[in-house]
């Protein structure tokens, strides 16, 4: 035989609030869920068929009820497999920030395989790009237009020229 559950008049005082303020059809569910156990008495199977949900459902629907006062932690996220720490990072980014302060091209690919030397183990690239992403340093896009171009010329040349160009017969 089951256990019984029991609730405390507060949390069935919760129940019927979270009941009577309910906008949609899930919070209605929920809470009935949890009053047609504690105050008519069905088991779960039984609940989960009339709500239509699953019996699992109203167990976690109990569960949040009775723990919904507590701060939820976030267990998720955060830096699970890092290989080095925030300070170690910032000092190997430190010997290459000379060169990308004198304006030269900083390529990844040369940042990647130092980091890979430095760690002993290969990694994926995408690594490298979170890295430098985290780090604030970002990709500079190249000027759209080459430095001996003159505005000037181009305007009259498309002034000038014809206005339908066709491949030679």
């Amino acid at each position: 035989m089951a256990r019984k559950t029991h609730f405390s008049d507060e949390e069935i005082a919760r129940v019927h609030e979270l009941r009577d303020k309910a906008t949609t059809a899930m919070e209605l569910r929920k809470a009935l869920s949890v009053l047609l156990v504690a105050e008519v008495g069905l088991g779960a199977s039984q609940t989960s068929e009339i709500l239509g949900m699953s019996e699992r459902t109203v167990f976690r629907n109990r569960r949040s009820i009775r723990h919904q006062d507590e701060r939820r932690r976030n267990t998720w996220g955060g830096r699970r497999h890092y290989r080095l720490t925030i300070e170690e990072e910032r000092d190997f980014l430190h010997t290459w920030e000379a060169k990308a302060n004198e304006g030269g091209v900083l390529s990844v690919p040369p940042v990647h395989a130092a980091l890979v030397e430095r760690l002993g183990r290969s990694i994926p690239i995408s690594t490298t790009y979170r890295l430098l992403a985290r780090h604030g340093w970002r990709k500079v896009q190249p000027d759209t237009k080459h430095p001996k171009s003159k505005p000037i010329v181009q305007e009259e040349f498309k002034k000038k020229s014809r206005g339908l160009w066709r491949p030679p017969v």
